[in-house]
């Protein structure tokens, strides 16, 4: 693949890539995407092996194409999420190449565009798009020293829970993959502690329709910026068992035993802030919130939709919240296992580009970058609420698509002629 030349390359084919790709083949724009590994390798081998998809099949998906084996209140598996985006580029003729990793993107000096070296070969390229997601690097705080006597990974890293040596599990993170792995891990057997921090909390569904409708009707997924002092909350929902809205008081009562947020460790004691009871509270008022505004919309557009008045009892307080556990001897307590789903940071390292923070985070306004001709592509709150989810990164795709196209309208505007050549030419 030595000294191949493309107007756009696309970094990374997973969903952003992909979208990139249709639209830049909507416009007839030639470009190229590389991909490491396999397309929609994180949803393959990132994944644990009972994961399904957060939202149902009719939502989850790009617009031209559903899903050929999922019913659409359904939530696709994680295979059936990597087989339906293998679909989408046959389906698209897709100009990806799996298996070739690019190392390094550096801007030409003295000419246009960008020189990109790969593990087979160089490319060059007019614009690039950094299409990775932001699911790079796994991020597991330095709160217990890998020397402590229990076994510790990722989320990312979970497959099952007979993976895990045998005893007790603390799940660390109130998200959608903390819940989920900690309710497997207790169906399997295990006694489980879930480390719960700030979360929202919406109804899977209500009144009939599930959540992702809910934020639909009420914009909420156009939400331009998360609201101040919750740029780190979790999202904690379930398409697990054909969807249910998570509630930490169930799983309290199912034998979960909640406790704050993991704060500190020494001589094998885990210690845990004391905000639990604050955080599920915080939780509790987000998901009757959501009620109060579809109540609201059902009957200001005269909706015939069924009553569920039984979805606003939250259930009794369990002890493990008004008495919570604020140090745990993990000997004692019998925790062979922490799972850290504490989320990801990103990895940049092969673009050098000057649009970065002091933390390696994309400087950008809706995926453009502070970089002439550098992009980037399926970021959280990226241009709104539902820029990381499927169909979210299709619309960011659409709109980076049009700036180039933008951008490749001025590169061809041809130069004005200077005074004295305009008068040269009109005595000519």
């Amino acid at each position: 693949m030595e000294n191949i030349k493309t107007e756009v390359l696309v970094v990374g084919a997973g969903q952003a890539g992909i979208a990139m790709s249709e639209h830049l083949g909507d416009r007839g724009i030639n470009h190229l995407v590389l991909e490491r590994d396999r397309i929609a390798e994180r949803w393959r081998t990132g994944r644990w092996d009972s994961l399904v998809a957060n939202g149902p099949a009719w939502h989850d998906r790009f617009p031209s194409l559903e899903f050929s084996s999922v019913a659409d209140e359904e939530f696709a598996s994680k295979d059936q999420v990597a087989e339906y985006f293998e679909e989408y580029v046959a389906k698209l003729e897709a100009p990806v190449r799996t298996g070739v990793e690019v190392t390094q993107v550096t801007r030409n000096v003295g000419r246009p565009g960008f020189t990109v070296k790969t593990s087979e070969g160089t490319i060059e390229a007019n614009y690039v798009v950094a299409a990775t997601g932001p699911f790079q690097k796994p991020v597991i705080p330095q709160i217990v020293p890998e020397s402590a006597a229990v076994h510790q990974i990722h989320s990312s890293s979970y497959r099952n829970p007979q993976d895990l040596p045998e005893g007790n599990v603390l799940v660390v993170g109130a998200g959608s993959s903390g819940v989920q792995i900690a309710d497997e891990l207790r169906g399997s057997g295990r006694q489980v502690y879930l480390a719960v921090g700030p979360h929202d909390r919406p109804p899977r569904r209500y009144r009939g329709q599930d959540f992702v409708w809910w934020l639909g009707v009420l914009n909420k997924w156009e939400m331009s910026a998360p609201p101040q002092g919750a740029e780190h909350v979790t999202i904690a929902v379930s398409g697990a068992n054909g969807g249910h809205t998570v509630n930490f008081r169930t799983l309290a009562h199912n034998g979960i035993t909640l406790v704050g947020r993991a704060s500190g460790y020494r001589d094998g004691l885990l210690c845990f802030d004391a905000d639990l009871a604050k955080n599920v509270a915080r939780g509790d008022a987000n998901y009757l919130s959501v009620l109060d505004e579809a109540d609201a919309y059902i009957e200001a557009n005269g909706l015939d939709f069924p009553l569920e008045p039984e979805a606003r009892e939250l259930g009794d307080l369990p002890d493990c919240i008004a008495n919570p556990v604020l140090e745990l001897d993990l000997e004692s307590a019998g925790v062979t296992s922490i799972i850290w789903a504490t989320g990801f940071s990103v990895d940049y390292s092969w673009l050098e580009a000057d649009t970065f923070d002091e933390r390696g985070r994309p400087k950008h306004q809706k995926g453009v970058s502070e970089e002439p001709g550098v992009y980037f592509l399926g970021l959280p709150w990226q241009s709104r609420r539902g820029s990381s989810f499927i169909w979210g990164v299709w619309h960011d795709a659409r709109y980076i698509a049009d700036q180039i196209m933008i951008q490749r309208g001025y590169a061809a505007h041809p130069p004005i002629k200077s005074s004295a050549q305009l008068s040269t030419s009109a005595i000519g």
